[in-house]
Formats: C-alpha cells, structure tokens, sequence
C-alpha cells in the first residue's frame, strides 16, 4: 500500500486511518466511500411517458445504508427511494422509486446516504488514481 492505492490526505472522510502509513501527501484507502447506481436504466433509454419504476443498488465501507434520493430536477428536489432488505452492513442495498415519466427528455439523479451521515458528492474528487468516485449518477430517459 506505500506506492499504490493511496489518496490525498484529507480530500475523502475516513473514520479508520491507517495513520503509521500516512505521508504528507496521501493515506491508504481503508474503506470504501458511500455509492449508488442506478441499474433499471442505461443513460438515453427509452421509456414510456407516465409512470415508471426506477431501480438499483447502493452501498458503502460497511456502516449501512440509512437512505437512497432521487431527483428529477437537477438535485433542487429529492423524493425518499424504498429501501430494499437490509442483508447485513456489509451487503449491497436495493432501492427503487416510482416516477413520472414526461414526454421528452427526463433526468435522473440518485444519491445515497450511510448511518454515519456521509453521502455521494455533486462533483469528482479528482486523486492521480481515480479512487474514490463517488459522484452522483445522473441519466437521462427519454419517453
């Protein structure tokens, strides 16, 4: 871990620092940051106008998932996604949502939150390695 898989200290939350292999300028990854992805629907799928089910998967370093938002107006509004079944703090967690499709095009943004309050961030944390994206999805159908 001294050469590779590494970020800048202090760019990403960390609750469990590897702090005797920490440098002045990058710390070990020792969790995995909060994510969610939308895995109902690609980016440009088509879909019916009117109601539609929108669904998948989000996840973090082990502390669980407290809950999944969705907007569909560029993250001015968030709508409460259901939460699947809580298979163990380790585990993916299920999500979907009903939406209302409108002719045209539609954007879907989805952001999920752990039970220590961390969430997904609106823009990438750029690192040298690429570790550690966890930016919001964001889709668009078109019905």
């Amino acid at each position: 871990m001294n050469p590779a898989y590494r970020v800048p200290v202090g760019k990403f939350p960390l609750r469990d620092r590897f702090v005797s292999q920490e440098n002045a300028a990058s710390t070990p990854i020792t969790e995995m940051v909060v994510n969610s992805l939308i895995t109902s629907h690609h980016d440009g799928a088509k879909v019916n106008a009117g109601k539609i089910k929108v669904s998948g998967m989000a996840w973090d370093g082990g502390y669980g998932i407290s809950s999944v938002q969705v907007s569909t107006d560029g993250g001015k509004t968030w709508a409460a996604a259901t939460l699947g079944q809580d298979l163990g703090r380790f585990a993916f967690r299920p999500w979907n949502i009903d939406l209302v499709a409108k002719k045209g095009k539609n954007a879907v943004m989805v952001n999920a939150t752990n039970k220590l309050g961390q969430s997904q961030t609106s823009e990438l944390i750029f690192n040298p390695a690429g570790y550690h994206n966890n930016v919001m999805q964001n889709i668009t159908l078109n019905a």
